[in-house]
């Protein structure tokens, strides 16, 4: 379907798509696609069509499962904990489909903006430090853990080496799923 662009307002400029698939082990999805062929911009979304039970996934990352796939959805919490890296839901959370060797690739990109917003000694030091782990978890030099919180269950980590469980109450107490009810 062609539409208006939401960002260069250009009329007639971006075309949408949407489909529907269903990946095995995991169930369906609605996966849409923006792409403005005027500016450029482009927008990706997966949609998880299935609610399961509140779900944790965590992987020891290896060099030989960087190409293990990665579903997170747009509730999901994602974390390498022996980094300090999560990333929690908001309002514009996303879901996308990867891998494991993507997800690093995110966290790179999220440190590497927050580079350039925050210019101060400290966060320099400590933004090329996390960039320079990464590129060595990237490599299989150093170990770390992928975690995945999702409560809404919709979220998956497909390896043989993944460990899944049931969120705990607490847990689930805990996490940020990204919409709210009522702010005050």
């Amino acid at each position: 379907m062609v539409i208006d662009c939401p960002v260069c307002k250009g009329e007639k400029t971006a075309e949408s798509t949407t489909k529907k698939e269903n990946i095995p082990h995991f169930g369906d999805i609605l996966e849409s696609t923006l792409i403005c062929n005027a500016c450029g911009y482009k927008h990706n979304d997966v949609i998880c069509l299935e609610q399961k039970d509140p779900v944790k996934y965590t992987l020891p990352i290896k060099s030989s499962n960087l190409s293990s796939r990665v579903v997170k959805s747009q509730s999901a919490t994602v974390s390498i904990t022996e980094l300090g890296l999560k990333v929690e839901p908001g309002p514009k959370s996303l879901g996308y489909v990867s891998n494991v060797e993507g997800v690093i690739f995110r966290f790179e990109e999220g440190v590497k903006k927050a580079l350039k917003i925050f210019d101060d000694d400290e966060s320099q030091k400590n933004g090329l430090k996390i960039l320079e782990k990464l590129s060595l978890l990237s490599k299989g030099d150093i170990d770390a853990t992928l975690i995945i919180e999702d409560p809404f269950g919709q979220s998956n980590i497909m390896d043989i080496d993944v460990k899944k469980e049931k969120l705990t109450e607490e847990e689930l107490k805990n996490l940020k799923t990204g919409f709210t009810v009522f702010e005050e």
